[in-house]
């Protein structure tokens, strides 16, 4: 039974910008590394792919979810008060 190594951020991060710099060959890499050429290959494109959120505003994500939230329950607020109106409408409590 083997255990498999766990890398740390910046570790990863670290070998995928040697990759992108494309000054050595992902073989001289993992050589290098110690680190499989497929998983630095992996890492390399991990880090294209997810580039944009390095730079993306973390208080205007939160407050675009919190607006989502805030009109999710404004919407809650108005279907219970239909409902509500409809019952005191049925039960003649409304006059």
């Amino acid at each position: 039974m083997s255990i498999r190594k766990q890398y740390t951020g910046s570790f990863k991060g670290k070998v995928a910008l040697e990759a992108l710099r494309e000054s050595k060959t992902l073989s001289e890499l993992a050589g290098e590394y110690e680190v499989h050429p497929n998983q630095i290959k992996n890492w390399k494109s991990h880090l294209t792919g997810h580039v944009d959120e390095l730079f993306t505003d973390k208080r205007r994500k939160g407050d675009l979810e919190q607006a989502a939230l805030v009109a999710d329950l404004y919407r809650q607020i108005g279907q219970l008060s239909v409902e509500l109106d409809w019952l005191k409408k049925k039960s003649g409590l409304k006059r």
